[in-house]
């Protein structure tokens, strides 16, 4: 099995607040993040898929291919956008990163041709701070 990356980049705006608790807890839990004027990050996104490298081109899949994928199923409707207000795979949903990486493998895995599987996506809020998701 081979694995290969294609890294992408965006920005977009959030904002962390449970509508079901008060103001003061979203603030505690939440902070900086529950802030009423949202935030915002650049994001890096890195999606990996894996398969067998074909006997004629010697690719998993075709690098350009893949990144006009994410770039028309995910990086298009969310970069520079709100990701509470504008994205519609996150709608009514607690917008963190973790749920983010749900989303984008859910808006890319069916667009992914036979033999070729979505392995990791792994998104970076801050240089600091990411998330990897598998699909379980």
């Amino acid at each position: 099995m081979v694995y290969l990356t294609r890294s992408e980049h965006f920005n977009a705006a959030h904002k962390l607040f449970n509508p079901n608790w008060t103001y003061e807890k979203n603030e505690e839990v939440f902070g900086k993040c529950a802030n009423e004027n949202w935030h915002g990050h650049n994001y890096e996104l890195l999606v990996t898929v894996k398969g067998q490298p074909s006997p004629d081109t010697g690719f998993v899949f075709d690098v350009k291919k893949l990144s006009t994928i994410i770039k028309e199923h995910v990086i298009e409707k969310i970069d520079h956008r709100n990701l509470n207000l504008d994205v519609d795979f996150m709608k009514d949903k607690m917008c963190s990163t973790e749920n983010l990486a749900i989303g984008i493998w859910q808006q890319l895995t069916p667009h992914l041709p036979e033999g070729v599987q979505l392995h990791c996506i792994k998104l970076y809020e801050t240089p600091r701070i990411y998330v990897e998701y598998f699909g379980e």
